[in-house]
Order: C-alpha cells, then sequence, then structure tokens
C-alpha cells in the first residue's frame, strides 16, 4: 500500500494513514524524486549528443529497465554511466490515451494534454510531424511543415480541405515530413514537405504546402513509412507510387531517384495487398492470394542488403522472398525499418532480416543479416497459445510486445467487434455489390435485428447494394452503440435493428437465455453454463482464465482456479454484462479474492473496472458501517 495507491486492506491502512502521504498519487511522488536537482538522488548519467543527463538509478531501473533497454549501449547494473547512440530528436513523441483523450510525452516538455475535444480513433507519428485522427472524422496535426509559425500547436488540417463535402477523414498516415489523409468520399489528400515530391507534384515547382491538397480519387487505402514516398490503391486495386526512389524501393523498376507524379507500379504479383512499409532503403509487401499456399507471401525491393533478397546491388521490382521459414505458415503482421524488417506468422514464429548494426533484430549481436532467419521467442509464464504477439519497428530498434486474445478484456462493444473480424466463428454470410462475402454470426444478429427472419433477407437486400467497405461499417454499426460510423447508412438499417437497445442489454439478453447456454464449466461441486460464442468473445476466457485448455471444439472445460463459487459468478455476470447484479453482498473477502485475479489477468485496464464497481457496491453496502473503501479518481 505504501509502493502505490491500492488501499489493499482498508483496516491496515487506517494505522499507516498517519505516517505516510496518503494524499498524494505514487505518480506525484515519484515525479518528486525525479525533479530533485539533489545530487545524491541523481546517482545515474546517460551521455547523449553534446549534453549529459543525470536520473535516480533506481527509478530508471523501475521503468522497464529503461536504461538497458531503450538505449543502445548495454551497461551492467552496477554500472552508472551509458552512452545514448539513439536517433531521438527535439520532435520524438509518444502518445498515450485516457478516456479516449491523447495525452502527449516528448523529450522537450512534460506531460502535456492535447486540447482536442473529440473521442480519437488513431494516432500517426512522423519523423517532424505528428496528426490525431477523431471518430467524428477531423484531422488534428502539428509540425514544422504543417503550421512552421506554431510548430508546436495543433490544427484542424482538415478543415483546410477546399471542398467542404469533403471532410470526413476516414484514415491518416505520416510520410517523414508529410500526412495523408484519406477521405470518407474515397479521395487522397497530402499536406507539408513535398521535397522528394512526395505529394505527388514535382518539387521543383512546389516544396511544401500548409493547405492539403488532392492527390488522387477513387482510392481505397494508404500505405506510408518512414521514408519521403508514398503508396497509394485505388478502387480497382491498382498500385501507384511516387517520391523517393533510391535503390528502387517504389518497386517502378526504373532507376530514376525522384518520381514527381503518381505512376502505376507493374508487374505486381495477384492477390491482395494486405500491406506495404517503406524505410529508408527499401520495401517490403504482404500480398494474400486465396488460391496459394501459403495464402499470403512477402515481396520486397530497393537496397539488396536490408531488402531479405540476399543480392548483389538493387532490385526495382517488388520480387518474392522466398524462404522455407514461411512454409505452411502464414505472415500476419510485417514492420519496417529503417534497414531492418521483423516479420510474424501465425504459428507465432518472430522472423528477422536486414540491418543489425544496433542489435534491432534481437539477435544477440550486431551481424547484419542479408535473409530472413528465425530468432527465438521470450518465454511466457502463461500458456503460449492464450497470447498475441505483435512487432513495431522504429528507426533503428524494434519493439516485441503480447496480450492476451481479443485485447484482455476490454469493454464488451470493443470485444463484440474484434468477434466480427475473426471469421473463423461465422456462420452467415452476405454479398455486396461487387459479389464479395462478408461473415457474421447468427447468434448476435438474432437478438440485435428485430427477432424477425424477414430482417435477416432485408440486411441481405440492403448489403447487396453496398460496397465491401459500407457493408463492413453496417455491421460494426450493428455490433456496437456507435452509429456515428456511418450516419448516412445507419439511416438505412435504423428500422431493422434494435436501435434503442444498447450492446450490453443484448449480451445480458443472450446471457439470461437458457437455450442458448450452449457450453460447461464445471467447477467445485458446480456446473455454470455459458453461450459459447460470447465466452470466445470476452478474451477467450475459456481457454486464457482456466488452467484446463480446451479445443474450440471442445464445448466443456473444467476450471481448477482458485475463487470461490460465490466470486466466480460475480466475475462472469461481469464478463457478459459490465455489472454486478443487485442482489449480490460484497465482502471484504471477495474483493480481496477477486482482487488478486484483477492484478494476474490484467484486468484492472478494463471499462468499467471491476475493481471499482466492487468498491462502489461495497460501499453503498456499508453505508452506515464504519468501514468503507475509498476510491481515488484514476486512469
Amino acid at each position: 500500500m505504501i509502493y502505490s495507491n491500492r488501499i489493499i486492506n482498508p483496516i491496515l491502512y487506517s494505522e499507516i494513514k498517519e505516517i505516510i502521504n496518503s494524499n498524494e498519487k505514487i505518480e506525484e511522488t515519484i515525479k518528486r524524486i525525479y525533479l530533485n536537482e539533489n545530487e545524491n538522488e541523481k546517482d545515474f548519467i546517460i551521455e547523449r549528443k553534446e549534453k549529459q543527463y543525470k536520473f535516480p538509478k533506481l527509478i530508471l531501473i523501475m521503468r522497464s529497465e529503461l536504461y538497458r533497454g531503450m538505449f543502445l549501449s548495454v551497461t551492467e547494473d552496477k554500472s552508472n554511466k551509458v552512452t545514448d547512440y539513439s536517433e531521438l530528436s527535439y520532435f520524438s513523441t509518444i502518445f498515450l490515451f485516457e478516456n479516449g483523450k491523447a495525452i502527449e510525452y516528448s523529450k522537450h516538455s512534460n506531460q502535456s494534454k492535447i486540447q482536442i475535444e473529440e473521442n480519437i480513433q488513431k494516432v500517426t507519428v512522423g519523423f517532424k510531424n505528428e496528426a490525431i485522427l477523431t471518430i467524428e472524422g477531423n484531422v488534428f496535426a502539428k509540425g514544422r511543415d504543417i503550421n512552421p509559425n506554431k510548430p508546436k500547436e495543433f490544427i484542424n488540417i482538415s478543415s483546410l480541405i477546399e471542398d467542404k463535402n469533403d471532410r470526413i477523414i476516414e484514415d491518416i498516415v505520416a510520410g517523414y515530413s508529410s500526412i495523408y489523409l484519406l477521405t470518407s468520399n474515397q479521395n487522397v489528400y497530402g499536406i507539408g514537405s513535398n521535397e522528394s515530391s512526395q505529394l505527388g507534384f514535382d518539387s521543383e515547382t512546389l516544396k511544401k504546402t500548409e493547405k492539403p491538397i488532392l492527390m488522387m480519387k477513387n482510392a481505397s487505402k494508404m500505405f506510408s513509412g518512414f521514408s519521403t514516398s508514398i503508396f497509394l490503391l485505388n478502387s480497382n486495386q491498382e498500385l501507384f507510387g511516387c517520391g523517393f526512389n533510391r535503390y528502387g524501393r517504389l518497386g517502378l523498376g526504373i532507376k530514376e531517384t525522384k518520381i514527381p507524379k503518381l505512376t502505376k507500379i507493374q508487374n505486381i504479383p495477384k492477390g491482395k495487398i494486405i500491406d506495404i512499409q517503406s524505410g529508408f532503403f527499401h520495401s517490403i509487401m504482404l500480398i494474400e492470394n486465396e488460391d496459394e499456399n501459403p495464402k499470403r507471401k512477402l515481396y520486397s525491393c530497393g537496397n539488396d542488403r536490408y531488402n531479405g533478397l540476399d543480392k548483389d546491388g538493387h532490385t526495382y521490382e517488388f520480387t518474392e522472398i522466398k524462404s522455407s521459414l514461411f512454409e505452411n505458415d502464414n505472415i500476419i503482421e510485417i514492420s519496417v525499418g529503417n534497414k531492418h524488417t521483423l516479420i510474424l506468422t501465425s504459428n507465432s514464429k518472430l522472423i528477422v532480416f536486414g540491418n543489425n548494426e544496433y542489435g534491432q533484430l534481437g539477435t544477440g549481436d550486431t551481424n547484419d543479416q542479408p535473409i530472413p532467419i528465425q530468432i527465438e521467442l521470450p518465454k511466457l509464464r502463461f500458456n503460449e497459445d492464450i497470447f498475441n504477439y505483435h512487432v513495431s519497428c522504429g528507426f533503428n530498434n524494434s519493439f516485441l510486445y503480447y496480450s492476451p486474445f481479443l485485447s484482455s478484456f476490454s469493454n464488451l462493444e470493443e470485444d463484440l467487434i474484434k468477434l466480427f473480424r475473426r471469421k473463423e466463428f461465422c456462420d452467415i454470410s452476405f454479398k455486396t455489390e461487387n459479389g464479395e462475402i462478408i461473415e457474421a454470426h447468427k447468434l448476435i444478429l438474432k437478438y440485435r435485428l428485430n427477432q424477425n427472419q424477414n430482417e435477416i433477407e432485408k440486411l441481405q437486400e440492403i448489403i447487396s447494394k453496398k460496397s465491401i467497405k459500407e457493408s463492413n461499417q453496417i455491421f460494426e454499426m450493428i455490433y456496437s452503440n456507435n452509429s456515428k460510423i456511418n450516419p448516412k447508412l445507419y439511416s438505412e438499417i435504423k428500422e431493422i435493428i434494435n436501435s434503442n437497445e444498447k450492446i450490453e442489454e443484448t449480451m445480458k439478453r443472450i446471457y439470461l437465455n437458457e437455450n442458448e447456454k450452449d457450453f460447461i464449466i464445471e467447477r467445485k461441486e458446480k456446473q455454470y453454463k455459458f453461450p459459447k460464442l460470447i465466452l470466445i468473445m470476452r478474451s477467450e476466457l475459456y481457454r486464457g482464465m482456466f488452467l484446463s485448455v480446451t479445443n474450440d471444439t471442445s464445448n466443456k472445460v473444467t476450471d481448477y482456479s482458485e475463487l470461490s463459487n460465490k466470486s466466480f459468478e460475480i466475475f462472469e455476470y461481469w464478463i457478459y454484462s459490465n455489472q454486478i447484479k443487485d442482489e449480490i453482498q460484497i465482502t471484504q473477502e471477495i474483493i480481496n479474492e477477486l482482487d488478486r485475479g484483477i492484478d494476474y489477468f490484467q484486468l484492472n485496464q478494463t471499462n468499467p473496472n471491476l475493481f471499482d464497481l466492487l468498491i462502489k457496491k461495497f460501499n453503498n453496502q456499508n453505508q452506515k458501517s464504519k468501514l468503507k473503501i475509498k476510491i481515488k479518481n484514476q486512469n
């Protein structure tokens, strides 16, 4: 309790309250330690370019062993000095989120909330600029090439688009010094620097622009990266590129260094382009073809020292990277840095290649890897089958992180949309206007529509006249409380769905219906039944939370956890409703028991937080008692 903001035991807390700074949050305590200029507190030195920084070593170790993990010169614990050769600059920024709002952390500023009164759905950061996309479709950006007079202030760049009917933005990407916007009308605009013609105009006549300029009509997707170049995919799935083409990294088959206008890239392999990422020396493309095995293949171009092709010179067209490591496996994620690449496969293989000067490949040495090699993933304390790995390349560093499937207990709405995107559990399909198949779940539609077979037919008819993108938006609105995804489309489906019922109430109805309960959990002297699909949706509880792991084909599992049946019943009801039953009497023992589970399974990030709900209910039930737990507002 001294080391945290948590009141783990109220009775003990009352004994120590007078001797600790009970009104000071732990964050403020650590900040005081950090800001104390007393030389005895700052006992660790980081040497950077022309400047020396001092830190309290203990706090630096505590924060994810930053001085060993984030800086390139590795030191032992007994050392009190390290040299940082990283590329962090004045504009290096990290964004965190707090209740849908952005908080910015910059090397040259304290934590500061960004004054944007809209909920955020995406943040993109380039080398010289940053941009935020809100759910309402507005884009706020800052940077020297965006707003040179006030480069540190965010401005609404979407409002600067000349066509007022084209200001709703669906996606954003940041390049080295430019920002690209994809509008709801499927048009792409660029803003910022055009030093390498990355905005699709000759840099001799346009150096930069502080207002978005139209680059492409009828676009479907944008791809950018560290480099001053851009890839745009049109509605016919034709790929175009422009900008810096040194080493042939645009894949155009030509040696010109600068491509001043959007140019079609020829000889693209058959299939759907999943992703393209570009560094300063090479580009990587991920293509999916249902008729081939494996379905997904990698193609690259650019400098042959770093593009995984193990050739001598430069490759000017996208060429397949062939490796036995990809056999009988599918690539699920790629990330490209300055000169290196990380790849994750469906069998949880981590494959790397390229430059390794700073140890960014994670091989344990600094030797370059011209061809793909596999490296061992870290061993986890949990069953590895219940985790998703993710990779992200920085300029000359890399991150590998992992989380339980389906986001470790986000709210019901978020989990439901993620379930919609997972096609292995779908059991009903719809055809779009172009004959593309979109899949969904009968159980969800049964309760989200007006429980009438005609509504399914009406939905089929609506989908048959929509594009795949519009169809996905329709289903995301059916699977959520968010009608703002596309208000125009929502007006077309409003009559056939339970528009007045929140998704939490829908899930509660499913949960309470005994006819839908097709999965059994055996516990101490008692058996519990659940709707399996919803159980899978909620972070694959039956595989991740319980110690007896089962296959998806199984309809029964034994739970050997230490939770009492009463605590288990509180927990499982919350899973389906984000609520606690009114008639349940909360005790200190239940809170302690579930609190241990919350810590162990990382449920403290949920919304609403189970622990907070328990405390509030406990306090309400004990209003006349002296025993009461205080809650501090903290995110």
